[in-house]
């Protein structure tokens, strides 16, 4: 710990902090994948179950404060996409998630995806992290309802009638106040704060029109636990004795692999940036080992029946409260283990509630953005890119593909080819056939 410059009780802390911004996956991810027919309370358990063996593994085998579950956006485009769009059982589907599982396994095993992660550039790794700071504080927002949609503008200033809003920005005030004095675990506090407001104010108004109006709930109880079963090894590998199966097999396993790929990469880089687990060359810390657990996350996560098992970008919250070894990560995923017993509590917490958190940690990984040159504008533009196309294509995979491209476009234009290696070179040739085919 005195290595980390960090204690028992700071790692236990970002931990819990870490935990709470992203407990709102033990709701939403049982809501997705149900609509495929899956049963939704075995949903809750393996949802619970998977994140917290995977993230406690990243703990004891990468030392790294690094939370994982499974992924939003993978597991819309699961529901949404493959099993409704395509009308592919969520049995098939769960094989196209094993099957990126084990190429990832195998890729991770040969440094491919660690030679990728370290091959980035300084200025890139730098501009992943502000991005990713814009991106999550973004999604605090739009789950505080001050940020809505709107069909001509896209986006617009939500109302402050709606209480959400109000509690969230209590909660920006809180928490703002308690960094500024340098309280520790101010972010967990703040989200405490959020919670207890946003119940007392259901219990005011009447549970059932908080639920209804503003999607607040009130615990419905202590304990909840389901079985697994419904949906535990249920994987329907006949796919492989057809053409035909093969080939939408292949379809769906390239979409995950792309997005898994690249979303993974700019977390890992992004957030490690932002918590200094970098060497001199800029390289992160153990990347190999993150990557790995990754990818046996996803492998074990098919067989419980969950989509993708993914590094949380909202693993900087863990980070801004001073989380720098496993410890953060063992501590979170205990708490997801419980938290299939106490289901109810955990799901009541309001996602207006952990939006001022997500919102603060995106001003923290946006800190380091002075590094960036941004007068050389080989590296200015596409450090710009990266950062701005995060949030505005809410995806990270999509800022990374076109911040690689603009710097070895830039580059080999403004006759510095040399900063350009062959990785990049590649990666910019793959992303830009992506986008020729999207």
């Amino acid at each position: 710990m005195k290595q980390s410059n960090t204690t028992v009780k700071t790692e236990i802390i970002a931990g819990i902090t870490t935990f709470l911004t992203m407990a709102y996956i033990i709701a939403v991810n049982p809501d997705f994948l149900s609509t495929t027919g899956m049963d939704k309370g075995a949903l809750l358990t393996s949802t619970c179950i998977a994140a917290g063996i995977t993230t406690i593994l990243m703990g004891f085998y990468a030392n790294l404060p690094f939370v994982l579950a499974s992924g939003m956006g993978l597991n819309a485009f699961f529901a949404f996409s493959v099993c409704g769009g395509m009308n592919v059982p969520w049995q098939v589907a769960l094989v196209a998630v094993f099957c990126e599982g084990i190429i990832f396994i195998i890729l991770s095993l040969t440094n491919v995806r660690e030679i990728v992660v370290n091959s980035i550039p300084v200025c890139l790794k730098i501009a992943v992290s502000a991005g990713i700071g814009l991106f999550i504080a973004f999604i605090g927002f739009q789950n505080a309802k001050i940020v809505v949609n709107d069909d001509a503008t896209l986006v617009v200033l939500g109302k402050f009638s709606d209480p959400r809003a109000v509690i969230a920005v209590i909660g920006i005030a809180i928490i703002g106040i308690l960094v500024h004095k340098k309280v520790k675990g101010a972010m967990l506090w703040g989200i405490l704060a959020c919670t207890v407001i946003a119940w007392g104010y259901a219990l005011a108004i009447g549970p059932e029109q908080a639920a209804k109006l503003y999607q607040i709930y009130l615990p419905t109880g202590l304990f909840g636990i389901h079985s697994m079963a419904p949906i535990a090894g249920k994987l329907d590998f006949s796919i492989f004795g057809s053409k035909e199966g093969i080939i939408t097999l292949a379809s769906v396993l390239l979409t995950f692999l792309f997005v898994d790929f690249f979303d993974t990469v700019g977390t890992l880089v992004g957030v490690a940036s932002k918590a200094n687990m970098v060497d001199e060359k800029g390289n992160v810390l153990r990347a190999k080992q993150a990557l790995l657990v990754d990818a046996i996350g996803t492998t074990m996560g098919s067989f419980m029946g969950v989509s993708t098992v993914t590094t949380y970008v909202e693993s900087s919250a863990g980070v801004a409260e001073g989380g720098r070894t496993g410890l953060t990560a063992v501590a979170a995923g205990v708490l997801f283990l419980i938290s299939a017993f106490f289901a109810p509590v955990f799901m009541a917490i309001p996602s207006c509630a952990t939006a001022p958190a997500l919102i603060i940690v995106g001003l923290f990984m946006m800190q380091n953005i002075t590094q960036i040159d941004f007068y050389d504008y080989t590296e200015a533009i596409p450090a710009f890119l990266t950062i701005i196309l995060m949030p505005l294509t809410y995806s990270i995979a999509t800022g990374l593909m076109f911040g690689v491209i603009a710097y070895t476009l830039f580059n080999f234009l403004g006759g510095k080819k040399e900063k350009v290696s062959i990785t990049i070179l590649i990666l910019a040739v793959i992303f830009v056939i992506r986008l020729a085919t999207l």
